[in-house]
């Protein structure tokens, strides 16, 4: 009923002729009530019809063309009179005056607050009701007046109406309001909202338990459906932690209408980080884009993101998200394995070596009985060779394989390597090479299992020296690993501009999880170069070539395209790895919600969970005293516990998690989120009709411009809810009738008089 609206005007002149209200007539069953067999009357039509064709038929000579119309009118004439000698009824169900209640609840958020020609929704409502619609309200009803925000609240009148409130809790409201009226008949609800729910209080389940009650709930919406002359950031995503120097992927979601250019600023605190020009699009609602950011230093970062106003904007709250981002001062640790001495495992040292955010210890086969270490923390690491323990190898976040044969790691550490990815969760990167991937025999091992390529049989001439050309695919072009510039057209001309590789190994059939990131074009076409894919808790890659050294060697010294691509690969396949001890918030930021869910999970050195531990929460709140919290077990087994938080105030909280097993310390984790207040309710402030229509739809009611409200108060006797009648409604008499018997004959009459055939 999108066009409701239209039809208010024309409700009067429908009752005139048709005597009854047009809601009888929607939800009413025509019959007819005279004794008189229904078949008597169509035999009677049918031997009307037949008199009528007699009689015409014998004056056939005037023309079929003047004959059939006065037929068809005379017929119709017939048919009406008979149809009325019948008794025409029409059988509806209406609720009984006075003895049934009608619940009015008014959403009294903040975004209510917002308004038009100085006057604010809410205040519409207010004088919508009192104009005309609830005196006749309650002349059928006993009404029953709410307020609703955070919470529900009774009303002696509408102007009562409590202070703002800053959330929108519908799901509460509509169920507060039916669990209120107890024994009483209930006709049903009338939810006056902007549909701006805020409170995550109307899943699938709450809208079926309020269906379940039985009572129809009208809505009517107020406000615009479309802001104008607005901008929102309508969504910012942030993974809420990153490693220290790396780049942060920012997903923004910019709502407009009026405006074509926006200019976006990101501060850390006070500190301008970052500011872009945004094109905004003129055939769509919303713009999205991408932003890279730096992430900084070791420490929590506030990023706050900015729309500068619009010229006259009224509201320009909407204009701000801050999102939480944790940088660990903790390194990620990768482990490298290679088979021989190679200039790609040089340069690829050198790309991340002053990334303090990364520590790469690698092994590399000097002859075949000896091993070459580097980066190591200690004498023992790492000086028997690959690890043959599990706690050794799951103690690195990533593992890199580089032309190292399948054959020289034992059947314990292939099962380990496997286990690393399916049950540690840390991820692996296979290098091409003369002993890599196939020509190394790693497709019988078992972590080709794992792998994001089908490997196939062992050839001598997969890894060949043959130029190839390396190129984005679509979801490399928005992935953050080969992103080499901010700006899409600048990377990929980054990327066009790089040398050539010297080889690259073909690989066998991509497995229905791969994605492509980079792809080698040379002359025997195009071959995936950078692929990856999940498995299990981890992640596999392939970089199937052993020339990116290149890009380096064949740029101008001052070019970072080499290493930039290297620490970003490194940072993505370590970042991901989960630690022994974790602690995560359902988000970052909370806006006007103080109830904080945590959820932890506690690991032993080979990543086995650990159910009994007992795990505390530390809790430091930016503004108030600080406190601590037991977490409690999931009593599923899997080493995980929750807590809900009570953020009783404003402002950042440090969360620091401690778990022990008796006197034994198992490890800490940390984690800060931020609660916002006064912020919700500025957001999404246009009219939400989909909800609205959606809470109608499955209540049996409808949805109603608050324009239409004449037509509301005459629906809602006809709702059949509450204690309800039956009511014949005789139709004989209608004045419509009456004007279409008059309208059958002067049709007639006037067909005769212009044939001059009286």
């Amino acid at each position: 009923m999108r066009s409701g609206g239209r039809f208010a005007y024309y409700w009067p002149v429908f009752e005139r002729l048709f005597t009854h209200p047009i809601w009888a007539y929607r939800t009413g069953t025509f019959a007819f009530a005279s004794a008189w067999p229904i078949g008597l009357l169509i035999t009677s039509i049918l031997v009307g019809a037949a008199l009528v064709a007699w009689t015409l038929w014998r004056r056939r000579a005037l023309g079929w063309s003047l004959l059939v119309p006065v037929g068809v009118l005379q017929t119709a004439l017939i048919a009406l009179i008979l149809c009325l000698l019948w008794r025409p009824v029409l059988n509806v169900e209406r609720v009984r005056d006075r003895e049934n209640e009608l619940a009015i609840a008014v959403d009294a958020s903040a975004s209510m607050a917002y308004g038009a020609a100085g006057q604010s929704r809410l205040q519409e409502v207010a004088a919508a009701l009192q104009n005309d619609t609830l005196p006749r309200l309650e002349k059928t009803f006993a009404v029953r007046l709410f307020g609703f925000a955070q919470s529900t609240t009774p009303l002696d009148s509408l102007d009562s109406m409590p202070a703002p409130g800053r959330q929108t809790r519908i799901g509460d409201a509509l169920t507060q309001v039916l669990q209120s009226a107890g024994s009483a008949p209930l006709a049903g609800v009338i939810l006056f909202s902007d549909g701006a729910e805020n409170g995550n209080t109307l899943s699938e389940e709450r809208l079926a338990e309020i269906a379940s009650y039985g009572v129809p709930v009208h809505t009517v919406g107020i406000g615009p459906e479309q802001m104008t002359d607005d901008l929102e950031l309508e969504r910012v995503e942030v993974a809420s932690t990153a490693p220290a120097g790396s780049t942060i992927d920012a997903q923004i979601g910019i709502r407009h209408n009026g405006a074509a250019q926006a200019r976006l600023r990101v501060y850390d605190r006070d500190n301008l980080v970052a500011a872009r020009d945004v094109k905004l699009r003129p055939d769509a609602p919303t713009t999205q884009l991408s932003l890279d950011l730096p992430a900084g230093q070791a420490g929590t970062h506030e990023l706050r993101f900015v729309l500068d106003p619009l010229e006259g904007e009224r509201n320009v709250i909407n204009n701000t998200r801050t999102r939480v981002v944790n940088v660990p001062a903790t390194r990620r640790n990768i482990l490298y394995v290679e088979g021989e001495p190679r200039w790609e495992y040089k340069f690829l040292r050198r790309a991340v070596d002053r990334d303090r955010a990364l520590r790469v210890a690698s092994i590399v086969r000097t002859t075949p009985n000896k091993h070459y270490r580097q980066g190591v923390n200690s004498p023992d690491e790492l000086v028997d060779g690959f690890p043959s323990d599990a706690a050794e190898l799951f103690g690195y976040d990533a593992v890199i394989i580089g032309s190292y044969e399948a054959a020289a790691l034992r059947t314990e550490q292939h099962r380990l390597l496997k286990e690393f990815v399916d049950k540690r969760g840390g991820s692996v990167l296979m290098l091409a090479g003369r002993y890599g991937l196939s020509a190394g025999g790693w497709q019988n091992a078992a972590l080709a299992q794992t792998l994001p390529v089908q490997l196939t049989g062992r050839q001598p001439a997969q890894f060949v020296q043959r130029q190839g050309q390396a190129q984005l695919t679509i979801y490399g072009a928005e992935s953050t690993i080969p992103r080499l510039d901010g700006d899409p057209k600048r990377n990929l001309d980054r990327w066009k501009n790089l040398p050539p590789l010297a080889d690259y190994q073909s690989l066998g059939r991509l497995k229905p999880g791969a994605i492509v990131l980079l792809e080698a074009n040379g002359q025997q076409g195009r071959s995936p170069l950078l692929v990856w894919q999940h498995y299990g808790r981890g992640a596999t890659y392939i970089l199937a070539t052993a020339s990116t050294m290149r890009w380096q060697m064949r740029m101008p010294s001052e070019d970072q395209s080499h290493e930039m691509f290297w620490r970003q690969l490194m940072h993505a396949i370590a970042s991901t790895a989960p630690s022994r001890v974790t602690v995560n918030s359902e988000r970052t930021v909370y806006e006007d919600e103080r109830m904080v869910r945590l959820e932890a999970e506690v690991r032993d050195e080979r990543f086995e969970p650990i159910s009994d531990a007992t795990v505390e929460l530390h809790v430091a709140p930016e503004r108030d005293t600080a406190f601590s919290q037991i977490m409690q077990p999931s009593g599923q087994g899997d080493g995980r516990y929750t807590a809900t938080l009570d953020a009783a105030s404003a402002g950042l909280y440090r969360i620091e998690m401690s778990a022990r097993v008796a006197d034994k310390e198992v490890g800490t984790a940390i984690t800060h989120v931020l609660r916002n207040d006064g912020v919700a309710e500025h957001f999404a402030t246009y009219q939400h009709r989909d909800l609205l229509e959606r809470i109608a739809n499955a209540t049996g009611g409808r949805y109603w411009p608050l324009s239409d409200l004449d037509g509301l108060a005459g629906a809602i006797p006809y709702s059949k809810a509450g204690i309800v009648e039956r009511q014949t409604l005789d139709l004989w008499n209608l004045p419509i009738v009456f004007l279409t018997l008059l309208a059958l004959k002067l049709a007639e009459w006037l067909l005769r008089l212009r044939w001059g055939r009286l």
